[in-house]
């Protein structure tokens, strides 16, 4: 076989490799000559190549031994392909209306071929810039991380069948130690790669690397991240990760995927709503001046996180006499004791889901990667008033979350600042 060592490839390379893998190959038709390619990958990491046939069509993704978005002189660990291709297939058991389909995936080449998303879906970060309602939302990505989270948990497994599966994931260590570095680390000193809106936010910067209770705070969450191996997890589900159309929502790029705190994944898609409606004041003009937009993305905030609290207690109370060992049905015997565990286990997850999302909000205004959001926001100042109170707000809900009761408190308290 032509491809037994890995090597990038183009879209003249890709055609035969295509032509070498019967399982990508019968996706597109008899005459492979017709095959059109395009790369389209705008993320910081990959290749990514919609191929198009006569009869059908697929996605192709390629990881690269280094940070796209930086080059070289940041190595990254093509074993991250074979971590996204695993947590595909496993989300994919559990949600398989929200995860596309893996075809192929080439350990050696660092490959994946899936289902093509086709068009109208667009990247949920473009649609909220363009201030686009999506009525199935907070719906689909509610159902999606309560089934993936629930389902991969000690709640719903053994504690060998967990131990089993936190094992699968344990090598994913680089890009794990990556997360912690942009997330829990770099915002809090100064780094080479940090940067933000100057001069602007100067001042906003400085403030976050000298604050003591910011720096103590995040510490207890970087603990959390590193040591508590809760249920797979995505590990870095922002809304460039998700694809929508008004109908359909699918979640790709699970690259990051490990067993980790359930907050993580519900924080980073809470954070970076609240990053979209903070960037809309930016993007309001005559013609629009987004109030009713910023009403919504509101609404779908609260929707997500209450649709999903009702659904992961759905699916704790359907299977609460089953195998998982997490609260023993012959200790926790009784109604009374049974919502005990409930309320307090929501309750930490909640205050662990805004510490997080915090920590996402407060890396992508004075961190290495920012967001579209707000790099599409033209005029510097109105930028940076943007983030500016987007910042003002991570650090209140970093530093105040556990006094935050439901998520409606929350969204009053973004609505004041």
């Amino acid at each position: 076989m032509p491809f037994s060592k890995f090597k990038p490839l183009d879209e003249k390379s890709l055609i035969e490799y295509i032509k070498s893998v019967p399982s990508l190959s019968s996706k597109l038709g008899s005459n492979l000559d017709d095959v059109t390619i395009k790369e389209v990958g705008d993320g910081n990491l990959n290749f990514v190549y919609i191929v198009l046939g006569p009869a059908g069509s697929l996605v192709i993704k390629q990881a690269l031994p280094y940070i796209r978005c930086i080059g070289e002189s940041w190595p990254m660990t093509r074993e991250r392909a074979y971590f996204e291709a695993l947590a595909l297939r496993e989300h994919g058991q559990f949600s398989p209306e929200h995860v596309p389909e893996v075809y192929h995936f080439d350990r050696t080449m660092s490959l994946i071929g899936m289902r093509y998303l086709e068009p109208p879906h667009i990247i949920l970060r473009k649609g909220l810039i363009a201030g686009i309602e999506y009525p199935f939302l907070a719906e689909h990505m509610s159902e999606y991380m309560a089934k993936t989270l629930y389902f991969t948990s000690l709640l719903y497994r053994t504690t060998m069948d967990h131990k089993h599966a936190v094992a699968k994931f344990c090598g994913n260590v680089e890009l794990c130690r990556h997360t912690a570095q942009v997330v829990f680390s770099d915002p809090y000193k100064v780094s080479e790669y940090n940067h933000w809106t100057s001069p602007y936010l100067d001042g906003d910067a400085e403030a976050v690397r000298e604050d003591n209770i910011l720096k103590i705070e995040v510490a207890e969450l970087k603990s959390k991240f590193c040591e508590r191996a809760q249920a797979l997890v995505h590990g870095d589900l922002h809304t460039g990760s998700i694809m929508v159309t008004h109908e359909s929502t699918q979640v790709i790029d699970p690259e990051f995927a490990f067993y980790g705190p359930m907050g993580f994944d519900i924080g980073a898609l809470l954070g970076n709503l609240i990053l979209a409606f903070f960037a809309q004041d930016g993007h309001a003009d005559q013609v629009n001046d987004r109030k009713t937009y910023k009403e919504w993305i509101l609404r779908t905030i609260e929707e997500v996180w209450n649709l999903f609290h009702k659904k992961f207690i759905a699916l704790w109370d359907e299977h609460k006499d089953g195998s998982g060992e997490a609260y023993l049905p012959a200790i926790y015997n009784n109604p009374e004791v049974q919502q005990l565990v409930q309320k307090k286990f929501m309750e930490d997850l909640f205050h662990d889901t805004l510490g997080f999302g915090a920590a996402k909000m407060i890396r992508r205004i004075v961190g290495v990667v920012h967001v579209e959001d707000f790099e599409s926001i033209t005029d510097a100042r109105k930028r940076a008033d943007c983030e500016h109170r987007a910042l003002e707000v991570a650090k209140m809900l970093l530093k105040e979350r556990r006094n935050f009761k439901a998520i409606t408190g929350v969204v009053s308290a973004i609505k004041k600042l």
